[in-house]
């Protein structure tokens, strides 16, 4: 199959949705699919990668360094251009009009949800808050019938669209790569660098973004401290907040290091693997991938009881909120080191991308078939040459 695949806001600094893209294109090329990723950006690629194609278009620039697509127009060419077999797309903004054109072409069309649109929406102030529940039902019910198929990664995220009772929802969990992220990565001399042999080294991967929360494991770092606990943190990301958790930690005398985002994964394995704990205070997350990582590394995580990361933790880690972070970390700190990493790593062996790529394939090979005629056109159209990638696509 040609599966194409459109999404919005990913970026050099994006986390856990341009990592998912990755692991699902990658699979994809290896089962002898073939991949192309449309993503903005500041100007026209088109690159092949071990994901497959990847072709970036002018995006329009939003807070955070990201961008999405707004323009139509460059966005139709393309895809008719490239004739998919399948359309996967991962967005829920400007992209939504995709279910009904690809419908009108006879292309088989999958959304995954990467967010709550309810859980998102809540966070506006009150007033208009109090229309999350009716908008997003009005715009889940739009988006279960313009396309064939709504993937969510967790029963949290699914439940937005399981209580309009729609019966195209499939739940399939994302992966990790447990090649890269995992226990071996452990560096003493890495943990020298940011914490003493009696300290409690605590990390935040992630974006530093109001919607993560981050500010809370500054909180939960103070609660420790001031209860006798040597922790220190290390701060893995970037983003509006910065500044902010900046002084608020010089202010404070808090020992936190900030080092931006880590943009070699084999870096982030490293320090995921050499910290003590790792937060995911996130209370809208409707999976986490940074978490499933600490996870695979060996490190145990202290989640949010909101939102979908604490399904995805399980018994690695434990989940809790607010000031609770505080006793999360002494419960996980009262066991033996061993365990807490066996138990960490043994539930991320649970997300192996390979499964996770079988089930969102089983899900494409099983939606609605196209027509004989057209996908001889396809393979017709494809022995000329026309899906290799040019500079400038357009």
């Amino acid at each position: 199959m040609r599966i194409v695949r459109v999404a919005n806001f990913v970026s050099a600094e994006s986390g856990g949705l341009r990592t998912a893209l990755h692991g699902l294109g990658n699979g994809y090329v290896k089962a002898g699919h073939e991949a192309v990723l449309i993503v903005p950006g500041a100007g026209h690629s088109d690159v092949i990668t071990d994901q497959g194609r990847v072709i970036t278009l002018p995006g329009t620039p939003t807070a955070g360094n990201r961008r999405m697509l707004v323009r139509r127009g460059p966005v139709i060419k393309l895809l008719e251009e490239l004739d998919p077999d399948r359309l996967e797309v991962s967005d829920r903004s400007t992209l939504r009009w995709t279910g009904t054109w690809a419908r009108r072409r006879g292309i088989p069309t999958m959304m995954i949800s990467h967010e709550s649109l309810t859980a998102r929406l809540a966070m506006l102030p009150p007033v208009l808050a109090r229309a999350a529940v009716p908008f997003s039902d009005f715009a889940n019910r739009r988006s279960a019938r313009d396309y064939d198929r709504i993937v969510c990664c967790t029963r949290w995220a699914a439940s937005e669209f399981e209580r309009l009772q729609v019966d195209n929802l499939l739940r399939i969990p994302l992966g990790v790569d447990l090649e890269t992220f995992c226990p071996e990565h452990h560096s003493r001399v890495l943990r020298d660098r940011y914490a003493a042999d009696d300290q409690v080294l605590i990390v935040y991967a992630g974006r530093l973004a109001p919607e993560k929360e981050p500010e809370r494991a500054l909180d939960a770092l103070e609660l420790l401290r001031g209860s006798g606990v040597p922790a220190v943190l290390v701060v893995a990301g970037s983003g509006v907040l910065r500044e902010r958790m900046e002084r608020r930690a010089s202010a404070t005398g808090l020992p936190v290091r900030f080092l931006g985002f880590v943009h070699d994964r084999r870096d982030l394995a490293a320090l995921l693997a050499s910290a003590d704990i790792a937060l995911a205070p996130g209370p809208i997350e409707t999976f986490c991938l940074s978490a499933l990582e600490s996870l695979a590394c060996g490190t145990p995580v202290v989640a949010s009881t909101r939102g979908g990361v604490s399904e995805v933790v399980g018994e690695g880690g434990v989940a809790a909120t607010g000031e609770a972070f505080v006793e999360g970390v002494r419960k996980l700190l009262a066991g033996p080191e061993a365990d807490r990493r066996a138990q960490a790593r043994a539930r991320a062996e649970q997300f192996g991308w390979s499964a996770s790529v079988a089930e969102f394939l089983a899900a494409h090979h099983t939606n609605r078939i196209v027509g004989t005629r057209r996908s001889r056109r396809r393979r017709s159209v494809r022995r000329s040459g026309s899906s290799r990638p040019r500079s400038h696509p357009h």
